[in-house]
């Protein structure tokens, strides 16, 4: 499924697919370019647990009040705190098996006229096309990056370390939520892509680049999921594009 809304001052596209070998999808969109607000959110916990959570999140993200970029990043990250309270204590409660996994990552972006914020928890991504260039701005919540964050292992080692795509935070996962929080300004001409590890895995960052430099929010998404479907996909594939 593909959206796509241009009457706002921020274009955006937003697309899902399942891949080759998952049976069902846990990923879930937002896509509100009228509240300069889109976020992806990568479910895990197996059955219905993945699909549950980050289809809450989303819903959630949906509901928060409009206003300044100060005001709605105070309410984003109450939010997420919210659920990560509720997806760590009522549902593992009250679900029919015992303890559960049930969480998500999620990646947000608040856009608020020149000004951006970008709120993560987990290993989906966020990255900026500006001028030619590809720039990740998200930093992944995952052992292979804590490895090399740590210098124990270079990003080589750290790859095919056998947890290296463990995450280490994520909603729902512990007590206690730790969010990332990069704010920036934006420019004219600015391309962002949020998108799930299932599909920035499966591209190499030229992959990315040469998709980000289409001329619309909606040719981005066709190259990037025409890319990595190409290959084995063996994850579910998210990915929302907004360009000024």
């Amino acid at each position: 499924m593909v959206t796509t809304r241009p009457a706002y001052p921020w274009r955006s596209a937003a697309r899902t697919d399942t891949g080759k070998v998952r049976a069902r999808n846990e990923d879930a969109l937002l896509d509100t370019p009228e509240k300069g607000l889109w976020a992806v959110a990568d479910g895990m916990g197996g059955h219905q647990n993945g699909a549950l959570a980050s289809r809450l999140i989303v819903e959630h993200l949906a509901e928060l009040p409009e206003g300044g970029l100060p005001n709605r990043l105070v309410a984003l990250r109450q939010c997420l705190h919210a659920l990560n309270r509720r997806l760590g204590h009522e549902l593992t409660v009250t679900a029919e098996q015992p303890d559960p996994v049930i969480g998500s990552t999620v990646v947000a972006l608040l856009i608020d006229d020149t000004r951006a914020a970008c709120v993560w928890a987990g290993d989906s991504r966020c990255y900026l096309w500006r001028a030619g260039r590809l720039y990740q701005l998200s930093r992944d919540h995952s052992l292979m990056q804590q490895l090399i964050d740590e210098k124990s292992l270079s990003p080589e080692e750290a790859a095919r370390h056998p947890s290296a795509h463990a995450l280490t935070r994520a909603i729902g996962a512990s007590e206690q939520l730790a969010l990332d929080i990069l704010e920036f300004d934006v420019h004219p001409g600015d391309t962002l892509l949020l998108c799930s590890d299932g599909l920035y895995q499966s591209l190499s960052p030229d992959d990315l680049g040469a998709a980000l430099n289409a001329p619309s929010p909606g040719l981005v998404l066709q190259r990037l999921f025409d890319a990595a479907m190409g290959g084995p996909a063996r994850d579910n594939l998210s990915a929302v594009v907004i360009r000024r």
